[in-house]
């Protein structure tokens, strides 16, 4: 593999560790905080928190890197941070009425929709990806499904939402190819927090004694699983192709039983474990044509 696509794996991978102990958070603030007004003030604070570190950039690289007209930031920050906003906030409605391991299962199901929605991107997937696909599947299941699996209407909420997060690699996968991915991801947190807020002030009724209540998850939130997280996983498409990109950010729900196991004192069974091999037999999978591939450049795309 060459060094790009190591250094995209690895983005992957702190992504989905973040996201995974965000699950805790997420549960805990479901409590405190209406869904709307939590995603608002940790979106917008994920943007803020970028920009010091783009005008850093900009003023070590000035003149040096390739000029983009503001107008296609806006246009791909605009439609990436719907879609977001879309996705996180269903998914943060529907944790409250369910469960933190049903909600990482159901989020991971994305894995399966990224290839499927692929074919409408002209993107191909190959075929090692697509057998990965059952280990995959039957690893989240194992490892994050432990009572009678019955689906309650926050269960169906987070569905919908993995639908939106499968698109949202896919659009992320054509835009950071296009322009810089840490000014777009600044410019599509803005925009979800933003949207996210109108909602709020719309349909819930925000005050400040809920963000008083709820500032260690909105830290972690806003800083680690947007700052952070979400940067990683724009900056990695650009060197990855969205199905291999969906395999290694599907091992958030690894990470989020690791979480449980370190601050909620939960204890892994042989079920959880061996889901947790499946998950990683299944990435392998999905890296074999890149491993025994000498001269294939890092990624498979159609050619457009």
């Amino acid at each position: 593999m060459k060094s790009k696509n190591i250094i995209a794996n690895i983005e992957f991978l702190l992504a989905a560790a973040i996201w995974g102990f965000a699950f805790v958070a997420q549960k805990t603030v479901s409590e405190t905080m209406s869904p709307f007004y939590f995603n608002a003030v940790r979106f917008l604070l994920g943007s803020i928190s970028l920009i010091p570190v783009i005008l850093i950039i900009d003023i070590i690289n000035k003149n040096k890197a390739a000029k983009t007209k503001f107008y296609y930031y806006i246009l791909f920050g605009f439609i990436s941070g719907l879609i977001l906003a879309i996705a996180s906030s269903l998914q943060q409605i529907g944790i409250k009425d369910s469960t933190a391991g049903k909600t990482s299962f159901i989020t991971g199901l994305y894995l399966v929709l990224v290839p499927i929605l692929s074919i409408f991107f002209k993107n191909k997937s190959g075929l090692f990806s697509w057998i990965a696909i059952i280990p995959g599947v039957s690893g989240l299941y194992l490892l994050c499904v432990n009572e009678s699996f019955t689906f309650s209407k926050g269960d169906l909420i987070v569905l919908s939402s993995t639908v939106f997060y499968a698109l949202h690699i896919l659009v992320i996968d054509r835009f950071s190819k296009k322009i810089n991915p840490l000014k777009l991801s600044c410019i599509q947190f803005a925009f979800c927090g933003i949207f996210c807020f109108i909602l709020s002030f719309i349909l819930e009724q925000p005050n400040f004694e809920m963000i008083k209540a709820s500032v260690i998850p909105i830290l972690y939130g806003g800083l680690m699983s947007v700052g952070i997280a979400y940067t990683l996983q724009t900056v990695g498409q650009k060197n990855a192709n969205p199905t291999h990109a969906a395999f290694l950010l599907s091992t958030e729900s690894v990470f989020g039983a690791i979480g449980g196991i370190i601050i909620l004192n939960e204890r892994m069974t042989f079920s959880n474990i061996l889901g947790c091999i499946l998950i990683f037999s299944a990435i392998i999978i999905s890296q074999i044509p890149l491993i025994f591939s000498k001269n294939k450049i890092e990624h498979t795309e159609a050619s457009e």
